[in-house]
């Protein structure tokens, strides 16, 4: 008999450039790219008021390639948000597009790419393989350490009328280069750090005990654990501190690369309704249902605990597969995640529609270690609601 073979496969960006003050090498790496005339500079205000706009802007100017801005990105987009800054500049031409932001800036950024070029309205393009034609070239510079959309194939959409998340997934997303700079992550606020560190640490852990996860994964997703676990407390205590923040944004990084090959889980599955009906900020309401989900998982992935233990610098022992999840437990109170979803209008009454729209997101609960039925997420969500 012929033994079953398990393929996997990966692909992330050509060319990452990285550490403090690679943002100034903007220019002189746009052959990696593109040759380019004219370009959209697609980012968030906060990045205006620090000047890193102006830097990407000035070295465009000094090689005569003409930049239109997009500077007010909102949190969480809609895909009608989405549309309306497309509408605001389908009729230019641009041969290259540059994303300087957080995730949400960076997943616009890739969106607006490929909407640019293709005929399909972004509703066709939701699900897997779905675009059909390249975009824009891009260039992706993320200023927190969290999503990892830098390096994915994937973009989250907000759809408010379906109360839901959905992703886009296809190579036609990713960038031609990344620069990961890290003295963009310098002024990130408390709370900012704190979600988005989280939300890196949840796709490395999810990809690692993915019912997907392969030998490339697992590489990217222990790296991502071991730096996130020994720096995220810092860079949440002291903001200033370069080596925390650089390590921060490289395992934020290897989480996105982690995801990319084997994919996340139930936490998102049942993050997504929450940010869909709720506005509950993506890395926050990962954050907030981690160690839950954790604790339903454990039993099923008690070993590859074990060596999620190790790369946290806890040991190899049962007891420390079961250390994972208190450590967990201790970042959520020590980072002030909230434990509550009553602060953000979610009631008891609300948790069977929760749990139903959760269970709807099949591509990530079927990734997940042990199966979950509704009652299953009902309970978890309940957890939340103290």
């Amino acid at each position: 008999m012929t033994p079953s073979v398990q393929t996997y496969r990966f692909q992330t960006a050509p060319q990452i450039i990285a550490g403090a003050g690679s943002l100034a090498q903007l220019g002189d790496n746009l052959q990696l790219v593109a040759s380019a005339r004219s370009a959209l500079i697609v980012s968030q205000r906060s990045m205006f008021n620090q000047g890193f706009v102006d830097q990407v802007r000035s070295q465009f100017e000094e090689r005569g390639i003409a930049s239109t801005i997009i500077r007010d990105v909102m949190p969480e987009p809609t895909a009608g948000h989405i549309l309306e800054l497309c509408g605001r500049v389908n009729k230019e031409r641009f041969d290259l597009i540059v994303g300087i932001g957080g995730g949400s800036v960076l997943d616009v950024a890739k969106l607006i790419s490929v909407l640019l070029t293709n005929e399909q309205a972004i509703e066709d393009m939701l699900g897997v393989d779905k675009v059909e034609k390249p975009g824009i070239p891009t260039v992706l510079i993320p200023s927190t350490a969290g999503t990892g959309s830098e390096v994915t194939p994937n973009a989250i959409v907000t759809l408010p009328e379906q109360e839901l998340k959905i992703g886009v997934v296809s190579r036609h997303l990713l960038p031609r280069l990344v620069i990961l700079d890290p003295l963009l992550t310098m002024e990130l606020p408390q709370v900012h750090t704190a979600a988005t560190g989280m939300d890196a640490f949840t796709h490395a852990i999810e990809s690692y005990i993915s019912t997907k996860a392969n030998p490339i994964s697992d590489m990217f997703a222990l790296e991502s654990i071991r730096l996130i676990s020994r720096n995220i407390l810092t860079a949440y205590r002291n903001g200033s501190d370069p080596h925390a923040r650089e390590q921060m944004l490289l395992g934020s990084m290897y989480g996105g690369m982690a995801l990319t090959a084997a994919g996340t889980a139930a936490v998102h599955a049942l993050a997504y309704p929450l940010g869909g009906k709720f506005n509950i900020p993506h890395g926050v309401a990962n954050s907030m249902l981690l160690p839950h989900v954790m604790k339903f998982n454990e039993s099923a992935v008690r070993a590859r605990l074990m060596r999620v233990g190790i790369a946290m610098g806890l040991g190899g022992s049962h007891q420390n597969a079961q250390g994972v999840i208190r450590t967990i437990e201790h970042w959520v109170r020590e980072l002030g995640i909230p434990q509550d979803l009553r602060q953000y209008g979610v009631s008891a009454e609300d948790v069977p529609a929760l749990a139903q729209a959760a269970m709807k997101v099949t591509r990530l609960m079927q990734n997940n270690p042990k199966p979950m039925a509704v009652e299953d997420v009902e309970a978890v969500y309940r957890l939340l609601l103290p």
